[in-house]
């Protein structure tokens, strides 16, 4: 009888809170870019390295994992469910899916998305004995990821966003090959109250001398910070934007870029410019004379006539009055004390808002759920869930 086949386990219990209110109502790994959730990406790219059986590690409002994916079969896969009740590390995260995994598996992070051609590597390896196994790749901003120290092909370290000097741009890329036996060393490796996925990695390389790895050089799109969804949108878009069948003579009398993906059911007015990079969601209304550049749009929102949309992220059932604008030049944003300099984001709208018409959001703007404002307001800071905006 043969080895089991490689699995996949794919940790999608996360709640996201730097990208709040996006993940008021859905786990982070819903959120849609693309017009697509970040966590089909990686369903799809499984799928594509030829893994038939997945297990999702859900946990922080799982159910619109569940409903959306369900057994898995439209993805051509087999996807089991398994919670992670209380977020206690990514160790922990894995160490939920110790029931449903029989062999060797590949664990993958729900938010990040990466090519079918490193899964299927990382499968390969393990399949042939190889394990525990971490990739690697390179980024422009080290310090906000596992940075690693490596010996040629050994990794011997990973340290989460040091604080000191980093002499590297390689990072830990989140794709790892294990066998059950791993289960084992994360059970007993603990930090800091939590068990980390980092400090098993760790000490099973200070315990065997180091840990294999394989470099990634093909696309990784990380989510970390709202602006990170524009970002990712892009790359999406220019990645899949001829998939998406779109009617020329449409295009052309609605003036709307080639990188611009359109989901179904959306209405259009006249003389709407739809600039590139953009995404919009099932039944949006766009009414005449708006322009949306840079932009994700979410389901069942209406832009009112002659809006001015860029940079931005608009969640689902808002309301755009007639000439609002958001938008902004570049500028500094603070998240959770770490200064983020020339940031693109002309603003970020919750699910359920209202905003007035003529209204401006600017840089730094974000704008909590269920909020209502009048119309003509600035707003070029963060406005809390369930709030009224009046003007004056």
């Amino acid at each position: 009888m043969g080895e089991p086949p490689v699995q996949a386990v794919i940790l999608a219990a996360g709640e996201g809170r730097r990208l709040t209110p996006l993940t008021n109502r859905r786990p982070k790994p819903m959120i849609p870019v693309g017009n697509k959730p970040l966590l089909e990406y990686i369903v799809e790219a499984v799928a594509a390295a030829g893994i038939g059986q997945i297990t999702l590690v859900v946990g922080y409002n799982q159910e619109r994992i569940r409903n959306h994916f369900a057994d898995g079969d439209e993805w051509g896969v087999t996807i089991t469910y398994v919670e992670q009740a209380t977020q206690l590390g990514t160790g922990h995260a894995v160490l939920q899916a110790e029931s449903a995994v029989d062999g060797p598996f590949v664990v993958l992070n729900g938010d990040r998305i990466v090519e079918p051609a490193i899964i299927e590597r990382v499968a390969t390896a393990v399949q042939n004995g190889t394990y525990p196994l971490v990739t690697t790749t390179t980024v422009e901003t080290p310090r906000e990821y596992g940075v690693i120290t490596s010996d040629g092909e050994i990794v011997t370290n990973i340290e989460e966003k040091p604080e000191g000097p980093v002499e590297t741009n390689q990072i830990n890329a989140g794709i790892y090959g294990f066998s059950p036996a791993f289960f084992e060393t994360i059970r007993t490796t603990h930090t800091n109250g939590e068990l980390t996925l980092t400090a098993a990695l760790n000490e099973h390389a200070r315990e065997h001398g180091g840990i294999e790895r394989l470099t990634y050089t093909g696309q990784w799109l990380d989510v970390s910070n709202l602006w990170d969804l524009l970002r990712v949108n892009a790359g999406l878009i220019e990645t899949e934007a001829t998939a998406h069948s779109e009617d020329e003579t449409r295009r052309d009398r609605e003036a709307v870029a080639d990188d611009v993906v359109i989901a179904d059911s959306v209405r259009v007015g006249p003389n709407v410019t739809l600039r590139g990079n953009t995404a919009v969601g099932r039944n949006v209304t766009i009414e005449a004379n708006a322009v949306v550049e840079n932009a994700i749009i979410f389901p069942d929102t209406v832009v009112g006539a002659g809006a001015v949309i860029r940079d931005a992220v608009i969640a689902s059932n808002v309301r755009l009055g007639p000439n609002v604008t958001i938008d902004g030049p570049p500028d500094t944003m603070v998240v959770e004390e770490t200064v983020h300099q020339d940031i693109e984001l002309g603003g970020v709208v919750g699910d359920n808002t209202t905003i007035g018409a003529g209204a401006t959001l600017t840089t730094g703007a974000v704008v909590g759920d269920d909020v209502d404002t009048d119309a003509g307001v600035t707003i070029d800071s963060r406005i809390p869930t369930g709030t009224t905006v009046r003007r004056g």
